[in-house]
């Protein structure tokens, strides 16, 4: 398939199930989006949404019980679905990298530093063991990583958290990727590496001219690094658009619950609001609106048929049924309050 020229992944009616004793986990059903050249793509939900299990889709390091039941995932003149393993080897690292949640379980514990850097150079780049050493040495210096002539000897437990993620960045980036899946990087850091690591990853996309897709469950991890936002529940994306779109003029109530669910940067009292419920068991998928049994502002409609994409403008959508003509009017909860730094801005 033909991408358009500002799209470099497209992702496309992706249905993804898991095979367990009790029966299918509908993981992933119908998944729709591009990722355009050069942008944060950020996929926001809670867990169990799918958001995971469709970058490892994209990846193609899905378990073993997993059964990719329809769909397409289209990059340059591949459609990921259909590679064999035996040649996703060659896109995977050289051209889509991935840096996952917990960076001590990326690392392995006994092999050093430096020569979990240098591997994949030597064995895919075909580089001398000297010409892999100084392309580490460039990686650790770009990535932050202090004294990296030292620190290239050094073992996983020698570094903190933060570092380590640093490090697992410096890898995914050693083939020089067009995409880099970030697949909730800074969750079991604290808030100031947390930052920090942010910050790189925004410095590294521009530097590099990344295309990144970012997965979280915390919408405000990335409220000033992301263009543009998918949610994602109960296996469906209900809403996307550009971020300050998503932000200041979201239209499904599972957006606005997450909205409620974290700090306004502006003064405000009171408590933060939970998300009533829970999400919905996967072997047996609801019927109507997937939100619905959560949603305060549900209608019978909403437990009887699934709900299509609504168009608000050009770039933002969501499956809502608030949004159809004859639906009652209803007053965003979060209208007015302030998620984003007066400096972020979102690229068309």
């Amino acid at each position: 398939m033909q991408l358009p020229e500002d799209v470099i992944l497209r992702v496309e009616d992706l249905t993804v199930s898991f095979r367990t004793p009790d029966g299918l986990v509908r993981a992933v059903r119908g998944v729709n989006f591009d990722l355009k050249r050069g942008e944060t793509l950020c996929i926001v939900g809670e867990s169990g949404s799918g958001k995971s299990v469709t970058s490892r889709a994209i990846m193609g390091i899905l378990a073993g019980n997993a059964i990719i039941e329809g769909g397409h995932i289209y990059y340059r003149d591949y459609d990921l679905v259909q590679v064999k393993e035996k040649d996703f080897h060659k896109l995977r690292g050289s051209m889509i990298g991935m840096i996952f949640q917990d960076p001590l379980s990326s690392l392995n514990p006994i092999m050093k530093i430096g020569k979990q850097i240098t591997e994949a150079l030597i064995l895919k780049n075909k580089m001398t063991r000297a010409e892999a050493k100084a392309r580490a040495l460039e990686l650790m210096r770009e990535v932050g990583i202090p004294e990296p002539e030292k620190r290239f000897h050094q073992y996983p437990f020698h570094f903190s958290g933060g570092m380590r993620q640093r490090i697992v960045i410096a890898i995914a980036l050693a083939m020089n990727p067009e995409i880099l899946i970030c697949d909730e990087p800074t969750t079991a850091l604290d808030v100031t590496i947390q930052a920090q690591i942010l910050d790189l990853i925004n410095e590294l996309k521009h530097n590099r001219g990344l295309s990144i897709i970012f997965i979280t469950h915390d919408l405000g991890v990335v409220a000033n690094m992301a263009d543009r936002i998918a949610v994602m529940y109960a296996g469906k994306i209900v809403e996307y658009g550009k971020s300050e779109e998503v932000f200041y003029d979201c239209r499904h109530p599972y957006t606005w619950a997450l909205l409620e669910s974290m700090p306004a940067l502006e003064k405000t009292k009171g408590q933060l609001n939970a998300i009533p419920g829970t999400p919905p068991n996967m072997l047996f998928p609801p019927k109507g609106d997937a939100f619905a049994p959560r949603n305060r502002y549900a209608m019978k409609i909403d437990f009887e048929e699934e709900p299509p994409f609504f168009k608000v403008s050009d770039t933002h959508y969501a499956a809502t049924w608030l949004l159809h003509p004859d639906a009652p009017k209803v007053e965003s909860p979060i209208k007015g309050r302030y998620f984003i730094s007066k400096g972020a801005k979102s690229n068309d």
